[in-house]
């Protein structure tokens, strides 16, 4: 029989689910929305990853640690691309992600449709309280995806992942 016909793509998503972005790490790659495709070939396993950007310092660390856990399914081959041709935007994100970021103080990006305008930077939700009473500090936060916001109304400030 065929290895690979004995696994699923919930069976490789499940582990996947498992393996954490190291910049973010209450987050796993499935809910960062960058495993882009999953082929399931006999004797092999083949993921593709979108990275967040085009030089985002984790994706080698990332690209190991898939290639890691899906070798515990005992199929001979799990290849693990990089694929920089499909644009990743913050709409990827899950909903579990944009729920887990909020529980951890982030404000998720907002969705959007079309191009991107800046203006959706201006009110960020505030992730402990919900009010939309905020003013953008700083775009510039401690790394390059996220911002600084301060709430009026609870006088938090917090930071949100920018919508790319």
């Amino acid at each position: 029989m065929e290895t690979s016909a004995m696994v699923s793509r919930e069976d490789i998503l499940g582990l996947l689910e498992q393996v954490h972005d190291p910049e973010i790490p209450m987050l796993s790659v499935v809910d960062m929305g960058i495993v882009s495709d999953i082929e399931i070939e006999p004797e092999k396993i083949h993921v593709i990853l979108t990275p967040t950007f085009v030089g985002c310092p984790a994706i080698e660390l990332i690209r190991s640690a898939v290639r890691e856990k899906l070798s515990s399914l005992g199929v001979p081959t799990v290849e693990v691309t990089v694929d920089y041709t499909r644009p990743w935007s913050t709409n990827r994100l899950s909903e579990r992600g944009r729920q887990i970021l909020a529980q951890h103080g982030f404000a998720p990006p907002p969705r959007y449709e079309g191009d991107f305008e800046p203006e959706i930077l201006l009110n960020a939700a505030c992730p402990y309280c919900g009010s939309t009473n905020t003013q953008l500090r700083t775009p510039f936060g401690p790394a390059l995806c996220r911002a600084i916001y301060y709430c009026n109304d609870c006088r938090q400030a917090f930071e949100q992942f920018k919508p790319l």
